[in-house]
């Protein structure tokens, strides 16, 4: 059974048994585990702190983006293994393995240019001086200077290579070490992008921690220079939020959390038009890309009424060529979701909507036996018989809802 290794205080590290299991979504079969139990998470943030933090503060943000370009060079280097892993564990088809991978590479070498162009120093200055007084001499300059303490990173299952890279890129940049805690069920490829760096000695010690497995008691280490970004679900949020540390220390707090987002076609727009098509195809690929497990996929497909049936028969014939299988075969669009715990809650969302609202697409038998299949599922709501429900509870999958409506607004 392979170990996930954390990385703290400059080594690599595993803690004691048993920890969690990771499975391989397709067959349902456990492919590695990964513990935090016995490990010092407030030794791993002071070794941030005090060891990485004063090495980027000394850099230029020139320096930070050379170092950001490096980082983005070495996971394009490692391209193909890094997609053959995220089919093991997260169960994308080589296009979703590719959309993460390819994004936490371009992240890192935007933010690798941004730094280039801020150039040889090592703090900005933030608008104007103003004069506070009649005297010249007594003004006042906002100056941004980098914080003295450690990002915190908790990251999603879903992107675990563009989401730990899109946080950390922008804590590099401004000369903050990060510790990255990503999803345990999905922690293989972060672990291995962190191990990647490593080995090719481009990052600074300090600067970059993992932390694969449960949090436990990461945030009661927290300090006043601290920061904490987390994504995933409200309730996690709002448990990081009211943490009496991040209380204690009015800490920043970045959430990013549940989206019920919505595609809505204009009365005007005419079936069979060019806006039409790229409408449908947007919807569909929000539905089978990821397996729909995107915070920014469409949930809700509002539509006029008398486009309501041109746009059912749209969605239905597309997704009839998005078949739901293996993602080591090529053919396949739509590949397992990354968990038994995903499938059971997309299933219970389904639940919900199959008392009240018709579907229109979808049979959810027909998926492999093995594995964290749910097939795309389309509904429809004619006259909103199950709101508030879809306006209020996000499925995360690939599951959506088509709801027509009247007048011109």
């Amino acid at each position: 059974m392979r170990i996930v290794e954390s990385y703290l205080q400059g080594k690599w590290i595993a803690g004691d048994p048993p920890g969690a299991t990771l499975y391989d979504p397709v067959s349902g079969e456990a492919i590695a585990q990964a513990s935090t139990a016995g490990l010092d998470l407030g030794a791993a943030l002071r070794h941030a702190r005090t060891v990485g933090g004063p090495t980027l503060r000394a850099m230029t943000f020139e320096e930070r983006g050379a170092l950001l370009a490096q980082m983005s060079k070495v996971i394009h280097g490692a391209r193909d293994e890094l997609i053959d892993l995220a089919r093991a564990n997260s169960g994308n088809t080589r296009s979703d393995a590719k959309f993460d991978i390819d994004g936490a590479s371009g992240t890192l070498a935007y933010y690798g240019g941004l730094g280039r162009r801020l150039g040889a120093r090592t703090f900005l200055l933030d608008g104007d001086q103003e004069k506070i007084l009649r005297s010249v001499r007594f003004v006042g300059q906002h100056v941004l200077t980098p914080r003295r303490g450690v990002a915190v990173h908790i990251n999603a299952f879903n992107f675990p290579a563009w989401g730990m890279c899109e946080k950390g890129a922008v804590s590099l940049l401004a000369g903050v070490p990060f510790l990255a805690k990503p999803a345990t069920s999905t922690a293989l490829v972060t672990a291995r992008i962190v191990r990647l760096w490593y080995e090719a000695g481009i990052l600074p010690e300090g600067a970059v921690s993992l932390l694969a497995g449960s949090a436990r008691d990461l945030l009661g280490h927290l300090q006043a220079q601290d920061v904490v970004a987390f994504t995933g679900s409200g309730a996690t949020g709002r448990v990081i939020r009211t943490h009496p540390k991040v209380v204690e220390h009015n800490l920043p707090v970045n959430i990013e959390a549940d989206s019920l987002n919505a595609s809505v076609l204009g009365p005007d727009v005419e079936p069979g038009s060019k806006t039409f098509d790229m409408f449908v195809g947007d919807v569909v690929l929000d539905l089978t890309q990821k397996a729909g497990q995107k915070c920014t996929a469409v949930r809700r497909i509002v539509v006029p009424e008398a486009s309501a049936n041109a746009v059912r028969e749209a969605l239905t014939d597309r997704l009839d060529q998005a078949p739901v299988g293996d993602p080591a075969d090529r053919a396949t669009r739509v590949g397992p979701l990354a968990t038994a715990s995903q499938q059971r809650d997309i299933r219970a969302g389904i639940g919900h909507l199959e008392g009240t609202a018709l579907r229109i697409y979808g049979e959810p038998g027909k998926v492999p036996e093995k594995g964290f299949y749910v097939a795309p599922q389309l509904f429809l709501d004619e006259g909103g018989a199950h709101a508030p429900y879809v306006h209020e509870h996000e499925i995360f999958g690939p599951v959506a809802t088509v709801l027509p409506c009247s007048g011109s607004a």
